[in-house]
């Protein structure tokens, strides 16, 4: 393996054989591939399959925009979709004979398209959408009222499937709501069944309260009664985590500990199977009793198990609020009262998409360089399959579009699942038409299998996922009267030849994650200081939210920096060491600063408040250093003797009347100072000799 860590061997053989376990759940994979098939099916049956096949293809090409959310989020998401299908077949169909014009086209596209992941994977989906339509449609151009025609269908295939999506609406409206809940509260009950943290632990919140965040307080949240109950169960996951990071950094009665942990996680589970299921949290109220039977048997008697009492208390209280509330949470149990807007957090709100197109247009940008590479490699792909008159060209370029991301992992690695899958995918529905009867609706069923197989295995493997969707286009285009058995070669040379041009694109002009990962880990060391800032303001609860949410996702930026590092030829060896212990070690002081807001939060005064505000102040300015000398490649300079401060602290938290907070504060501001100066010293270390080949 070559210094870097990186093998090509490595990474090929990983790409083929790593799989997923698939997350589309089945009602899913069930309406999407009704949306395909049914107009095909009514087509056929009424002697009009010419109009099923555009139906049945625009609902296809849009099928990646139904994706977990609020029903009103869904239906945005898909209604883009559809318009940018519609929109893209259109031009196609009316210019596809003309290569200067299409050319452009493909540009603009391309450009437009690749800009589009600046605001996440949905408009992503909605601009790669739009570039494959643009270029297949163009292998068929039509005059003006066949061309608003065929573009039609497309457009109703997408509003059909946005239909079907939405379906459910008026009879389970708080469903993404409340299952977004129970992901959030049965990582909690995994991570109470923990009974001590290590280095890979999310140091503020999981991922799942992430989609939480912006699924109750989005843009496209629900308006309705039972958004209060939705609200405080928010609330209450944030301060369960805190509890129980907290207890497990105190390393304290570890008899006592994993008890009332288990008894948590029992409660924790039981409210999320509630929260999935919609029903009244019987279940969970069984198990609550039998937590606070434990509760009072273990400090009934005034004992404080080394000083877990104090969290213990809270956990207890706070779990209850948990499963009073699940039971009002959904269209079941509505609050009575009428809910008040939810405000959107400072961390989650969005800026307007002008300013963050503006903001993103110049090279320096990851996204205008990705916009630049989709728009010169499709126009690249467009031109040489019509120069070269390849059969079957428009896979060229569409393969391009589908291949080429914005890191060169993912490019590497879609690319070589794509020419794998496709031609597992050809060989495969050879050999299915061949023993399957020769019969539209043995067809129709074959394509349904493979349709339904595609969807759900499409997060898997994506290799798998392509033969699937390879034998579901190639069924389709034979309803159009494509041979099935026709030019399968020729599709196995453009899907490799667009995947690698797509690849070589990248490689003439590469945005390498090394050049970005200091960074990443600067910002999150930045909203890490802040967090510590907003601890030190005890009295403003709000800003300690959103700062704990701004750090959660700058972690998660960084932790998807590191990971694209990691996967990129030629890392410098001393880069990635520096990032895996900047990042671990950011862990760590995520841990302990997450502890003192549990403290916080559990006393109503502590001993020496301003004192404490100050050393915290001091820590954090102290981080906001670190942050600018790591992005400045320096060691830190200036930087404040936390040990002398965390010294005098101590010496007066061991003159206060309340001992067991005052020696709780004592351990989190050492270990504090700890975890800023080994930062410090992991960043002054040798500045220079990580920025060789970066």
């Amino acid at each position: 393996m070559p210094a870097s860590g990186y093998s090509l061997r490595a990474t090929v053989v990983d790409s083929l054989i790593t799989a997923k376990r698939p997350d589309v759940p089945v009602r899913v994979v069930v309406r999407n591939t009704a949306a395909v098939i049914l107009p095909l099916a009514i087509g056929i049956a009424s002697g009009h399959p010419g109009i099923g096949l555009g139906i049945g293809a625009g609902a296809l090409d849009t099928m990646f925009s139904d994706q977990p959310g609020p029903y009103r989020q869904r239906m945005t998401r898909l209604l883009l979709a559809s318009l940018a299908a519609g929109l893209a077949s259109l031009i196609g169909f009316l210019i596809g004979d003309q290569l200067i014009p299409m050319l452009i086209a493909t540009a603009a596209f391309g450009f437009c398209g690749g800009l589009l992941v600046v605001f996440g994977a949905d408009m992503t989906r909605v601009g790669m959408t739009s570039m494959i339509l643009l270029v297949v449609t163009a292998a068929t151009p039509r005059p003006l009222g066949e061309a608003l025609g065929a573009a039609s269908l497309i457009f109703a295939g997408g509003l059909l499937l946005t239909v079907f999506s939405v379906a459910a609406w008026p009879l389970q409206r708080y469903r993404p709501e409340r299952h977004a809940l129970a992901a959030v509260y049965r990582g909690l009950s995994m991570l109470a069944r923990q009974q001590a943290h290590d280095d890979a632990d999310v140091p503020a919140l999981t991922d799942a309260m992430t989609t939480l965040q912006h699924t109750l307080l989005g843009r496209h949240h629900a308006r309705g009664r039972a958004m209060e109950a939705f609200g405080v169960l928010l609330e209450l996951a944030e301060r369960i985590r805190l509890e129980l990071t907290a207890m497990a950094e105190l390393r304290a009665n570890p008899t006592i500990h994993a008890m009332f942990r288990g008894d948590a996680a029992r409660v924790l589970a039981a409210v999320a199977d509630a929260l999935e299921a919609g029903d009244s949290p019987q279940q969970a109220e069984h198990a609550l009793q039998t937590l606070q039977a434990s509760e009072n048997a273990l400090l009934g008697n005034g004992g404080d198990a080394d000083g877990l009492a104090t969290h213990i208390h809270a956990l207890s209280g706070q779990l209850a609020a948990a499963v009073r509330n699940a039971n009002w949470a959904g269209s079941r149990g509505e609050l009575r009262a009428a809910a008040a807007e939810t405000p959107l957090p400072a961390a989650l709100r969005s800026n307007s998409a002008r300013a963050t197109l503006r903001a993103n247009l110049t090279p320096h940008s990851v996204a205008f360089r990705h916009a630049v590479r989709s728009a010169v490699t499709l126009t690249a792909t467009l031109f040489v399959a019509r120069e070269l008159q390849l059969p079957h060209g428009y896979w060229l370029p569409m393969t391009a579009a589908i291949v080429l991301r914005p890191d060169f992992a993912a490019t590497f690695n879609f690319g070589l699942l794509r020419v794998v899958g496709t031609v597992l995918g050809l060989v495969l529905t050879t050999l299915l038409l061949h023993i399957t009867p020769h019969d539209a609706w043995a067809h129709l069923a074959l394509m349904a299998v493979l349709c339904m197989a595609f969807r759900y295995l499409a997060t898997a493997h994506y290799g798998v996922a392509v033969a699937a969707l390879t034998g579901t286009v190639v069924i389709l285009l034979s309803f159009e009267g494509v041979n099935s058995s026709d030019a399968v070669m020729d599709r196995v040379i453009n899907t490799a030849l667009g995947s690698g041009m797509a690849l070589l694109a990248y490689v003439l002009w590469p945005t390498w994650e090394r050049g970005r990962a200091r960074a990443a880990l600067s910002d999150m060391l930045d909203a890490y200081a802040d967090y510590l800032h907003a601890l030190a303001r005890p009295e403003r609860r709000d800003g300690r939210r959103e700062a704990r949410t701004a750090a959660r996702t700058a972690r998660s930026n960084a932790q998807a920096s590191l990971d694209r590092m990691r996967a990129e030829p030629a890392t410098p060896p001393a880069l990635l060491e520096l990032a895996n212990a900047l990042f671990a070690n950011g862990n760590r002081l995520a841990r302990t600063a997450m502890t003192l807001e549990a403290l916080i939060d559990d006393h109503d005064s502590l001993p020496e408040t301003a004192e404490m505000c100050a050393f915290v102040d001091h820590a954090a300015t102290a981080l906001h250093e670190i942050a600018a000398a790591l992005r400045a490649q320096r060691a830190p300079e200036r930087l404040p003797d936390l040990r002398s401060l965390q010294r005098t602290y101590a010496a007066l938290l061991g003159m206060a009347e309340d001992r067991q907070a005052a020696e709780l504060l004592t351990r989190i501001s050492d270990r504090l100072v700890d975890n800023v100066n080994t930062l410090a010293h992991v960043t002054g270390r040798n500045p220079h000799r990580s920025t060789a080949m970066v």
